[in-house]
């Protein structure tokens, strides 16, 4: 007789650089999401796989709510709500070492159409103290009732365990979604430009502007189990490309070693990376990009 599974989807949404990815990448065990202290790091919702007891949990990370004001960004928030659409939980994930502000509020109300079990995630506990998490946690179930709250630090793992045992708890019976060794739905060539795009927004910090994004070109396996991958990096301004080459070269190199390295840990091979820095103006306003991340161009 078949041993009965159980397979669930997790929403995990919030605001910006509430700590969503960290805590998926804690639950899942490794990491499946990049994580910069920018904040829109998340473009389009990545789905990371945990099996736990014999029971699968899919977790999607998706991008930080607020308030949009152009095109990418209203497909990556309606790529946050629609991640949470038919999930059978949503968890919020607020800062709480940061006041809830309007965007804050309105992802709450938001959350009053969520079909599943709704949990609150108090996420950086370690930088709060203790009377101020209990006020901020009776504020918002006050405004929307929340099936449990847990107070977490994403980072250091507090907590974490407890909010792992309440989401089994609330997983369907089931198959499946993915094989029980996979842990992100993100292709190899979509990680690899992830991978990228995160060590440039960490080396560039405030530099340059969210007009920059990577592709992977090309993917060539070789016979002595090595791969070349090529990427481009397309920023919309000439002006940005000195940023990002740097003073002879020096800062894509970093870029590319950093990169380079964090891949072939990844993909427990050699890697071999070259990346390109291309100027495409308006590259935010091209559909290709839209699909190729999984977002809606007309959202």
């Amino acid at each position: 007789m078949a041993e009965k599974t159980r397979c669930g989807m997790i929403a995990v949404i919030g605001a910006p650089n509430a700590g969503k990815s960290t805590l998926v990448n804690t639950l899942v065990g490794a990491k499946v999401a990049i994580v910069t202290p920018k904040v829109q790091t998340t473009r389009s919702p990545v789905r990371g796989i945990a099996v736990r007891n014999g029971m699968q949990l899919v977790f999607i990370d998706t991008p930080g709510i607020f308030t949009p004001r152009h095109r990418l960004e209203r497909a990556m928030v309606d790529a946050a709500w629609s991640g949470s659409a038919d999930a059978d939980v949503t968890v919020l994930v607020v800062d709480a070492s940061r006041r809830v502000d309007d965007d804050g509020e309105r992802i709450v109300r938001g959350m009053a159409t969520a079909t599943g079990a709704r949990l609150l995630v108090l996420n950086k506990i370690d930088a709060v103290k203790r009377d101020k998490l209990l006020a901020m946690s009776a504020a918002l179930n006050g405004q929307l009732p929340f099936d449990a709250t847990f107070m977490v630090s994403a980072l250091t793992g507090d907590g974490c365990d407890d909010l792992l045992d309440a989401l089994s708890q609330r997983m369907p019976d089931g198959p499946f979604l993915y094989p029980a060794d996979q842990l992100t739905d993100l292709s190899e060539r979509l990680l690899a430009a992830d991978v990228t795009r995160e060590k440039a927004f960490l080396r560039l910090h405030d530099e340059l502007p969210y007009g920059l994004t990577v592709e992977t070109d090309k993917w060539t396996d070789f016979s002595d189990g090595s791969v070349r991958i090529d990427q481009t990096i397309y920023i919309d301004r000439e002006s940005h490309k000195p940023i990002v080459l740097g003073k002879g070269g020096r800062t894509i190199r970093i870029i590319r070693e950093a990169a380079q390295a964090e891949l072939a840990a990844a993909l427990d091979r050699q890697v071999h990376l070259f990346i390109h820095v291309k100027v495409k103006p308006g590259w935010t306003n091209d559909p290709a990009h839209y699909r190729l991340w999984g977002l809606r161009w007309d959202a």
